[in-house]
């Protein structure tokens, strides 16, 4: 609580800092030329230097707090009692913790009682010596930024130099997490590797991780099924769906509608895209996968299962729907109006220079959208978990229950899993290669839009 008011107040004096350094700055313009950088620059200038060192102090005895507190807790007289072994010991300063935090929660520990009020304590102390130091690094780099408010300082470079560092430092935080990602999912899959061969594993055809101990380890996780079950309801179901009635509303909504029509049909057209995946994987589990089932009921199937890869496909190809017309519009869009009116002065009809001459020349544009929207339906996960099934099967009946890469993800790390075993890690191995594929196929949409944009620069 203590730091949460240092923080606020620390802010608060930035924002006063502002106000100063720019009515001194004004204070100082005598004509033209006597200001090197305009007063605002002056106040952003002085703001950063109280902002900047108070909340990297901030940050820092946040991050350190809890270790103090928990290093002068172990060396109170109170805690000489406590078990060596660390899972306990660690439950029972856990539970401390959340009753110093809530009085009101009910005690299940008697040590953990006893430790409530050291922990108190504790945090009551550390809380006012970081509050201290950050307060001293607040007040330290205002009088710092006040001196530097003179007619011949720089402040417009310096303060665009600290927004360079802070979109430079943006930039590499999105680059360094992309890399951590990659080196857990590498890692992980390397320790499951050293059981389990990559070619049974890339090739084999049964999936049974539950049977994974003993010599014919290798066997039990073949695979196949799962990526012919991902690409058989994202790449084929799903596609089959989105593919002519995403393009068929491109092709409307830039040749056919009117202004008005499409300030309208457009908008709820990408309503689809904003609907939560949780939604539509209720709508295929509730609506969807029974009309299925009674229709595979009607035409002679014996019993038929109400998760398929039909249900899941369809509904998530109305989901990415909004992928491919969207694509399809701006490759349409972005067709030189010459080539259309050139075809219509030739005496083809309208449906004939879409079908002869837009639809050629945006190909590559409508390609870079279907590409980009596979690799959206191959990590889709909530739909294909509410409606697809867990069964493992290599078959090309959609009415069949299959299962996919991001459902056997998810069951693999769902529950209480130890992390060390096969099983578990086969859920890295398969994260692998799905980002490899996902990876591919956005380059070479990527690729695709590239070459697009520059036939008609």
């Amino acid at each position: 609580m203590i730091l949460t008011i240092v923080l606020i107040a620390v802010l608060a004096l930035g924002l006063a800092g502002w106000f100063v350094a720019r009515a001194k700055a004004s204070a100082l313009y005598s004509g033209r030329g006597s200001l090197h950088s305009m007063p605002a620059y002056h106040g952003w200038h002085m703001a950063l230097w109280i902002l900047v060192p108070g909340l990297i102090a901030w940050g820092a005895w946040t991050a350190i707090q809890p270790g103090l507190v928990e290093n002068a807790v172990m060396a109170d007289p109170v805690a000489a009692g406590l078990t060596n072994d660390p899972m306990q010991r660690g439950a029972i300063l856990a539970e401390a913790k959340t009753l110093a935090s809530d009085p009101s929660a009910a005690a299940f520990n008697p040590e953990a009682q006893a430790l409530v009020e050291p922990i108190r304590a504790a945090q009551s102390r550390f809380s006012l010596i970081g509050a201290l130091i950050i307060a001293i690094s607040a007040l330290a780099g205002a009088g710092y930024g006040y001196t530097r408010v003179r007619p011949a300082f720089r402040a417009r470079t310096q303060v665009e130099r600290a927004v360079l560092a802070l979109l430079l430092g943006a930039s590499l935080l999105a680059i360094l997490t992309t890399f951590g990602i990659v080196a857990s999912l590498v890692f992980e899959a390397g320790m499951f590797f050293k059981d389990v061969s990559p070619i049974a594993f890339l090739t084999g055809t049964h999936w049974s991780p539950a049977s994974s101990m003993g010599a014919n380890i290798n066997g039990n996780f073949g695979a196949v099924p799962l990526f012919w079950g991902t690409i058989y309801i994202g790449a084929i179901i799903a596609m089959a769906v989105a593919i002519p009635l995403g393009l068929m509303s491109a092709v409307y909504l830039t040749q056919y509608a009117t202004l008005r029509a499409r300030k309208w049909i457009k908008p709820l057209l990408e309503i689809l895209a904003g609907i939560p995946t949780v939604v539509y994987g209720y709508f295929a589990a509730l609506t969807v996968a029974p009309l299925i089932r009674d229709f595979a009921a009607s035409i002679g199937m014996q019993n038929p299962s109400t998760e398929s890869a039909l249900a899941a496909g369809l509904v998530m190809g109305v989901m990415i729907i909004p992928f491919v017309s969207s694509m399809a519009d701006d490759a349409l869009a972005a067709v030189p109006r010459a080539m259309s009116d050139g075809s219509l002065a030739l005496g083809a009809t309208k449906s004939e220079t879409i079908r002869m001459v837009l639809l050629p020349a945006a190909l590559p544009g409508i390609v870079a959208g279907v590409m980009l929207a596979i690799s959206r339906a191959i990590g889709e996960t909530m739909i294909v978990v509410m409606a697809a099934g867990a069964a493992a099967n290599l078959s090309a009946n959609p009415f069949a229950s299959m299962t996919t890469v991001t459902f056997q993800i998810v069951q693999m790390l769902t529950g209480d899993q130890e992390f060390n075993s096969p099983k578990t890690l086969s859920a890295f191995a398969l994260g692998l290669v799905l980002f490899i594929v996902t990876l591919i196929l956005n380059i070479v949409a990527l690729r695709v839009v590239k070459r697009f944009r520059e036939a008609y620069e």
